[in-house]
């Protein structure tokens, strides 16, 4: 057989062996779709066709197939099928010659970055929340075809390969599933960085000139990420695209995927967008180099029925999240006291948890599972056992690196470093292996002492001293009593409206969550002002008499008020010459 016939009948059998999708909106304004889908060659006397329960970058268990409905499979002359079913996940379908179609209904109104959402104003799909697969077929090629509604003046925007009109592929399940979608009257702007083409898409209502704006900010952020790790990673087909949808009818969410990113807000550009969603830009294009490529190995392969546990989500997510406000910093976007002064919230969560004493951010990593968008109606005990890996990892990702500076080193050093040995090469990686690259960045002795006390075990840096070194200053509102409880106000009294902290002066007078106090020392607690009012007329080591009500009987205690506990970072007025020019340049433009 001569050559060029032979490789003539392999491209046909490629061809012949794709799978196959269609997917159209004509009842949009019900928020449903119609989802098609073909296998071809299947030899199996059956398939097994289910929907995801996981979505890449998620790590809890999502039950996708709750929103099918109207399911049917024909074989290739058009013949009705036999199916059964034996989870509630999978649709196993007798094969009678070998092409499978299937074809089922979507209800999808949820716009973020796990679930889909079709009205109106937009189809925002996430694959896996929207189309069926085969796992025994997942390494073959995928097609698709978006029905987008010209009457709404639709377009498609995706990461998937452009093929013609609104036909796009993918060369297998993964990436597919890994390839959110976006199709509305959207706009678009890009720029080439090293001759890739950066790419911002925009579902959003409002005028042209606040898009513009919101442009340039994206650009140096875009470039300030770059400088981080020395250059931009190789997207696959040339381009990254920022897929942004800010409107009143999505959820708050962000997400990154390969060579996109979903970003979702209710507040649009001109109603408080263009500065309370751009943390987010940064964010997710941080993980196009983290977590993307230099990627945990226990994210891989990752499995669409089951959740998705890591040990690494301090460093994947966390230290993203340090570095989301710096760069924004020092892309210009926010000044370099907003940025100090933002550090206080989160260093107050992670540093005065009671969490600590159970779990090290590896085993806060492991709790993703129960607490990445996962839900449930039993109560959880998050205040006392729980600290987000997001901001876990940022403080530390903080600490780290004023620590190396300390050497005359930084984190941006070694986050390049990372990237040389497991981005670039797509190795993934396990907390050995960070630990054993800071040991050739910066010395076994400083990464066995980092990693034994901060990461295997709870311990806090000495951030008193490490804030020193950059002009900063450490203190504590050690004069300031403390109660220890959240309230929400209601006709009855001052309701406590989460679960006090571990040792705090309302836990240890047996205060809970759901009681509702109506008096203290005799004064009405009818407002949050009011509390506030009385709490600062007292003083450390005051007893209070407070009475409360507790499943409609009322109860009296004793609260004794003990010192706050809450940390303020702040600039140093009395800072050296050298501290305030360490500081300048690690908060400056690279």
């Amino acid at each position: 057989m001569k050559l060029w016939i032979a490789f003539l009948f392999l491209s046909l059998s490629l061809q012949a062996q794709t799978n196959s999708y269609e997917i159209s909106f004509d009842n949009a304004v019900h928020h449903e779709a119609i989802v098609k889908a073909t296998f071809p060659e299947v030899k199996s006397k059956t398939l097994r066709v289910q929907m995801s329960r996981s979505s890449p970058g998620r790590y809890a268990i999502h039950e996708f197939a709750k929103n099918v409905y109207g399911f049917k499979a024909t074989n290739g002359a058009g013949e009705i099928l036999n199916i059964k079913r034996d989870d509630p996940y999978s649709w196993i379908i007798t094969n009678t010659d070998g092409t499978i179609n299937v074809e089922y209904i979507l209800f999808a109104n949820r716009g973020g970055g796990t679930y889909s959402q079709v009205d109106l104003t937009h189809a925002h799909l996430n694959m896996p929340a929207t189309f069926m697969y085969a796992e025994t077929l997942q390494e073959r090629p995928i097609e698709i075809t978006l029905d987008a509604r010209k009457d709404l003046d639709w377009k498609v925007a995706t990461q998937l390969k452009h093929e013609e009109g609104n036909t796009f592929s993918s060369p297998n399940l993964y990436y597919f599933m890994d390839s959110p979608t976006e199709i509305s009257n959207l706009r678009e702007r890009e720029f080439k960085v090293d001759g890739q083409t950066i790419k911002f898409v925009l579902h959003d209502p409002d005028p042209e000139s606040d898009f513009d704006t919101y442009w340039e900010k994206v650009k140096a952020i875009v470039l300030q990420e770059k400088a981080v790790f020395g250059e931009l990673p190789n997207y696959d087909f040339g381009e990254y695209t920022f897929l942004a949808c800010y409107a009143p009818n999505v959820s708050g969410d962000g997400m990154e995927h390969r060579n996109s990113t979903i970003l979702t807000d209710t507040e649009t550009l001109a109603n408080g967008g263009m500065t309370g969603n751009i943390g987010t830009v940064s964010h997710e294009f941080f993980h196009s180099w983290n977590v993307e490529r230099i990627r945990p190995a226990d994210l891989e392969p990752f499995q669409f029925d089951q959740a998705n546990m890591s040990d690494c989500l301090w460093f994947a997510e966390g230290f993203t999240s340090y570095y989301t406000n710096l760069i924004l910093e020092r892309a210009g976007v926010i000044s370099a006291e907003d940025y100090i002064n933002g550090l206080n919230g989160t260093f107050n969560y992670v540093w005065n948890s009671p969490a600590l004493q159970y779990f090290n951010p590896i085993e806060m990593s492991n709790q993703a599972p129960f607490v990445d968008a996962a839900t449930s109606v039993d109560p959880v005990n998050r205040e006392n056992m729980f600290i987000s890996y997001y901001s876990y990892g940022s403080v530390l990702g903080l600490a780290l690196d004023l620590s190396l500076r300390e050497k005359n080193l930084n984190l941006d050093e070694f986050m390049q470093l990372m990237w040389k040995r497991f981005g670039k090469t797509e190795v993934a990686y396990t907390v050995k292996d960070i630990e054993a690259t800071l040991a050739d960045y910066a010395g076994a002795a400083f990464a066995q002492d980092f990693f034994g006390k901060y990461i295997y075990k709870s311990e806090m840096p000495n951030y008193k001293n490490l804030f020193e070194q950059v002009g900063l200053q450490l203190d504590r509102a050690s004069e300031k009593p403390y109660f220890g409880a959240s309230f929400k106000a209601t006709e009855n009294g001052l309701e406590i409206s989460k679960n006090t902290f571990k040792d705090s002066p309302a836990y240890q007078a047996d205060l809970d969550k759901g009681d509702v106090i109506t008096s203290i020392d005799g004064i009405a607690m009818n407002s949050n002002d009011a509390f506030k009012d009385l709490l600062n007329s007292k003083n450390i080591d005051d007893v209070l008499q407070v009475t409360f009500e507790r499943f409609g009987e009322v109860f009296t205690t004793q609260v004794r008020l003990t010192a706050d506990p809450t940390y303020t970072i702040s600039i140093a007025p009395d800072a050296k010459k050298s501290a305030i020019q360490t500081r300048e340049k690690w908060l400056a433009k690279k």
